[in-house]
């Protein structure tokens, strides 16, 4: 049995993840990020039969001590820690240097020291910035247009470094925007869904709804993620995991709408939008790499996958605050 470290266990991707490793009978370390509260963050959609095969260790991944306990005996590393909101790296971009760069690199450092098998770094589409072509792939340039991005390009240079510098086996996967069941409100497909679902006046509201996306439900971006972890020809490798279609927000929320009240309308909220220069206009993905190397396919269609999406959120719409506009 393959013994695989998963940080940012409680997030959205990350508590997905953990499951289906439980499931192809890993034997999993979900680390959290510490709090004082009984909560598993995530992990808690999860099963009872889920929960019990995981071993839940505490901690930060600013705080090296803590990690060395959490990677000591481990086979596989997959990081997914990170603070990720665009908006908020508006406000707090310090935040983002220490967690997303001095993090990872205190990830890097132990995995090296305990001689960590494999390591599977969690990159995003966000760094590629604009689309200077499409569809992107992973030789596009890479541009800090927030400082979460930049942040992230950071972070995925530290990873190429220790690769380059000390043999560590390292790949970073690369998702582009990922979504379904348990993604918080920050986002935007449950934005769109949380306020079309408890509207009163038949209006959501969004900002700028020309920017073009390219959705990946959840269980395929997790079977990416595993793909690269047990192939040995990653390492070394940056690889996108996108479905390669784009659809503008505008187009997207019009479609989220149909499948919930065609009778909602959509508003503009300027405080919704980012700085000009800072929005990201286009991230298609070019995810040749990605079937070639890996024999990854998405196999769920964006209907298909934003009707499970609403379902969930149908049924944990508590955990939601649609009244208010989350960073």
């Amino acid at each position: 049995m393959k013994r695989a470290l998963v940080t940012g266990a409680g997030g959205f991707i990350g508590s997905h993840l953990v499951a289906e490793l439980v499931r192809k009978n890993y034997d999993v370390i979900a680390f959290l990020h510490y709090s004082s509260r009984s909560s598993f963050d995530n992990l808690d959609f999860f099963s009872k039969d889920i929960l019990d095969k995981i071993h839940i260790v505490r901690g930060n991944i600013e705080d090296k001590t803590s990690i060395k306990k959490a990677i000591n005996g481990v086979d596989t590393v997959f990081n997914l820690a990170a603070l990720i909101s665009i908006p908020y790296s508006y406000v707090a971009p310090e935040s983002y240097v220490k967690t997303n760069i001095l993090g990872t690199l205190n990830i890097l450092q132990t995995c090296l020291e305990e001689q960590v098998s494999k390591v599977i770094h969690t990159s995003t589409s966000e760094t590629y910035g604009t689309a200077i072509y499409t569809p992107i792939d992973e030789k596009h340039p890479l541009q800090g247009q927030s400082p979460y991005s930049a942040s992230k390009i950071g972070a995925d240079k530290i990873v190429e470094s220790f690769f380059k510098s000390y043999d560590l086996p390292a790949a970073i996967i690369r998702p582009f925007n990922t979504y379904g069941p348990g993604q918080s409100a920050r986002a935007i497909i449950p934005t769109i869904i949380t306020q079309a679902l408890t509207t009163t006046d038949k209006k959501i509201e969004l900002g700028l709804l020309s920017p073009i996306r390219d959705l990946t439900y959840v269980e395929d971006t997790v079977n990416g993620f595993i793909k690269i972890a047990e192939n040995d020809d990653t390492v070394g490798k940056v690889i996108n995991i996108g479905a390669g279609v784009g659809i503008s927000i505008g187009d997207l929320a019009k479609k989220i709408i149909g499948l919930i009240d065609p009778k909602i309308e959509i508003s503009y909220d300027e405080e919704r939008e980012r700085p000009p220069k800072s929005e990201v206009m286009e991230l298609t993905c070019d995810n040749t790499l990605a079937r070639e190397l890996l024999d990854w396919n998405p196999q769920y269609t964006i209907d298909a996958g934003l009707k499970k999406t609403i379902a969930f959120i149908k049924d944990n719409l508590s955990f939601y605050k649609p009244e208010k506009y989350s960073i």
